[in-house]
Formats: C-alpha cells, structure tokens, sequence
C-alpha cells in the first residue's frame, strides 16, 4: 500500500475518529487516501488556524487525541497558536504536516519551512519523518508522546513523496491510554 493508505491505517489503529485540516499541495496525497477511506471524518476548516484549535476542542470534549493536518509552509505555520494553546493547557494532539520531497529538502523550495524548528517550543516533540519505512512507526510514537505522561501536542512533518512510496504496514491491535484527569484542590 502507500505510505498515504498506511498513514489512514494507523489513525484508525489509533482510534481516530475525526481529523480537522486544510488541504494542500504537500499534504494532498493524505487527502486522497482519506477521501477514499470512509472510516475517518475530515472537517475541512476555512483555514489551518482553525484546524489545530478543532483539534483541540475536540480533545477536550471527547479525551481522544485531536488530530489536525496542514500543508507545508504558511499551512504549517497557520497551526502553531492551536498548537501552542493544546501545549500550555496539556491537551494531546497530533498535528499532521506535509512538507516538500526528500530531495528538495534543504534547498529552499518553494514553501518548505523549517517547521520543527518553529514549533519546538510549543510541543512536546516534533519529528521529521525522511525514510518510509519509519512513516508508521514514528506517528504511533506520536501518538503515544501525545497521551503519555503530561498531555501535549506533537508534531510530525511529512515530505509528500513519502505518501506516496509503496510500504508493507505491520498492524497492530489498538492501544488505548487512559488520560490523567487534573487534580482540584
């Protein structure tokens, strides 16, 4: 399968209900694979700002991890304040990048930003997902760094060719994280 199938895979693995976003050019191989996987609702936002604070909104209302997908460049950027209020109130979400091919990766193609960078103080973790054959393992870690001990977003940025690369998915039985409810003094 592709490694865009495999990612719709594993959000289902995960309990995935619901992703918000805003297509484009980097990310719309993800697009396709959940336009043709009925399994998982995409509530397409007016803009990615609005993405990363529905997935946020939906975390806290349903305990599940909010999950947002944006394109590369300003799409990415637009996450950063949904991503930056899920990390100060402690509320898991997994934002979904794309981000140019592998071999532009460095060479200040157009709309490739440096996302990590931007966003690493306002996650618990970022990865930057280069080889295809760690697609699927990397974003079931960010799921788990999401839920596991203090709550928190975590970004994963995908260049486009990797969902696109033919990969075999190992599945696995869904992992559920009972999520630490605030103490009241």
């Amino acid at each position: 399968m592709k490694g865009a199938q495999a990612v719709v895979e594993c959000l289902v693995e995960e309990g995935v209900e619901i992703v918000f976003g805003y297509p484009g050019g980097m990310i719309l191989p993800l697009y396709d694979a959940l336009y043709d996987d009925t399994r998982i609702q995409q509530i397409l936002t007016t803009h990615e700002q609005s993405a990363a604070h529905a997935a946020d909104g939906y975390a806290r209302a349903s305990g599940k991890v909010g999950v947002c997908i944006a394109t590369s460049g300003p799409g990415a950027t637009n996450l950063v304040t949904g991503i930056a209020t899920a990390f100060m109130d402690s509320i898991p979400l997994v934002a979904i990048t794309g981000q140019v091919d592998t071999t532009l990766l460095g060479r200040d193609a157009f709309q490739e930003t440096d996302i990590i960078g931007v966003t690493m103080s306002v996650t618990k973790h970022n990865f930057k997902v280069k080889d295809p054959k760690k697609l699927i393992s990397t974003l079931r870690l960010a799921f788990q760094t999401a839920k596991s001990g203090r709550p928190g977003p975590v970004l994963v940025d995908v260049p486009r060719d990797l969902f696109l690369q033919r990969l075999y998915l190992k599945h696995r039985q869904q992992v559920r994280y009972l999520l630490s409810q605030p103490l009241i003094f």
